[in-house]
């Protein structure tokens, strides 16, 4: 059995819904994990912002353009005047959801119930769609079976235990269709998954079932090894330990959210990445094997910034740190990148909300001087120190560009460097051409 996430692109339309239809349609009780329609997300959320400002016609107005949406997509995708009418049949029962919803005060719960609204349509379309291709898919409804806990985390117990009850309830279906990203609180509320949405719904599902693979299809042909926007000649990369594909994904590679794979590394399965507008690509295979003495893929992110603070206090003295640390936890503010001497500490943020704050209080400690419009670039690879001139080759790479901080040795898996935005593109061409 085998997990198949796709994404709101890959059905974003009528005729890109066929053609995940075509994709799954020889699959035997595989789980098909689907995102919203591409769009609906964000006219959802418009429609949200409509009823937090008490503008109900704005909001009747913003539904009844979406609805006209769906119904040329029902129109376009079904043959038979008889599943266009089944489709609309449940598409309309939901839009009349959203119409109450909408007399109702604004509040996040409202939000979050008005979202979830897009994967259940999306669901709908591709489970009608299949039984008029004639295949035997049951819709399992991920409300039923995701449950988060007061911290926001997976019952994994549960979702292994529910969604087991769940699959059993239809042993003669051939697929099995759920929602992406949507889930239910300890209160039995509508809730999401927030990091990773309908990715991380996949590794959760296939994680606890302990599926033979689970795949991520996209409308990219993998994780590649820089940035396609910026350098040219970029190529997949088609093998990464599990650790490799989180620092691409938290330093940029857009294609996986860092997060959604935990599930799937700490149960040992593998997840592939793979391109529905180009299904015979290799992909991306993610797994626990390590690829030794390899550098595999450069990944940027933007809008870092960079925080030093320079004490007299600091030399010899214990507890500086402790007291830098302290205060970024109060602020609930996370830290990219650090570096320390004898005399100073320097650090990198990606969130500026409460640095205003954060500089007043380590004021007290010594002098702060801050850096904006900076940009991380991190190599990823098999980094672990014995290995011999890696490192060289990547300073040799930047030999004409400022760099501002260098991070190695906190991970067996990357090097990190802290340059200017203007020098963006420059490192990572330069970084290609020496590595790859």
């Amino acid at each position: 059995m085998k997990v198949k996430k796709f994404g709101g692109t890959s059905v974003g339309s009528a005729e890109r819904i066929k053609n995940v239809g075509k994709l799954i349609s020889g699959c035997k009780k595989d789980i098909i994990v689907l995102s919203a329609m591409s769009g609906t997300t964000n006219s959802l959320l418009e429609i949200s912002s409509a009823i937090k400002d008490s503008d109900q016609a704005r909001a009747i107005e913003l539904i009844d353009l979406l609805r006209e949406k769906y119904a040329v997509t029902i129109n376009d995708l079904y043959k038979t005047a008889d599943y266009k009418a089944k489709a609309t049949e449940a598409i309309e029962e939901i839009f009349d959801e959203l119409k109450e919803l909408s007399k109702k005060p604004y509040s996040q719960q409202l939000e979050k119930e008005i979202v979830a609204k897009g994967e259940m349509m999306s669901t709908n379309l591709m489970n009608l769609h299949l039984h008029e291709e004639g295949i035997n898919s049951v819709l399992l409804p991920a409300l039923d079976f995701i449950k988060i806990d007061k911290h926001g985390e997976p019952i994994e117990e549960f979702i292994k235990e529910e969604a087991t009850k769940s699959i059993a309830s239809y042993p003669e279906a051939d697929l099995y269709i759920t929602q992406g990203f949507i889930c239910r609180n300890e209160d039995g509320e509508i809730d999401n998954l927030q990091r990773g949405g309908s990715d991380y719904t996949a590794s959760l599902i296939g994680a606890v079932l302990g599926a033979d693979e689970i795949e991520i299809w996209t409308d990219i042909d993998g994780m590649h090894n820089n940035d396609p926007r910026f350098v040219e000649e970029t190529r997949p990369v088609h093998n990464l330990h599990f650790e490799e594909a989180a620092e691409l994904a938290y330093f940029g590679a857009k294609i996986l959210h860092p997060t959604c794979i935990l599930p799937a590394r700490e149960h040992n399965v593998p997840v592939r990445l793979l391109n529905t507008m180009d299904p015979s690509a290799e992909g991306t295979l993610i797994e626990n094997n390590l690829e030794k003495n390899a550098i595999k893929a450069v990944a940027a992110k933007d809008n870092i910034t960079a925080i030093k603070i320079k004490s007299g206090r600091m030399l010899l003295a214990y507890g500086f740190l402790k007291k830098v640390f302290e205060i970024f936890e109060k602020y609930e503010t996370s830290i990219d990148m650090i570096t320390t001497s004898e005399v100073g500490v320097s650090l990198t943020i990606d969130n500026e909300k409460n640095l205003p704050k954060i500089e007043e209080e380590l004021g007290k400690l010594g002098s702060v001087t801050i850096d904006r419009d900076m940009v991380i670039i991190c190599v990823v690879g098999d980094l672990e120190w014995t290995n011999k001139g890696f490192e060289a080759a990547a300073l040799e790479a930047l030999r004409n560009v400022p760099v501002r901080m260098i991070s190695y040795g906190g991970s067996n898996y990357n090097i990190s460097f802290l340059v200017r935005k203007e020098d963006k593109i420059k490192a990572l061409r330069l970084l290609s051409y020496h590595l790859f």
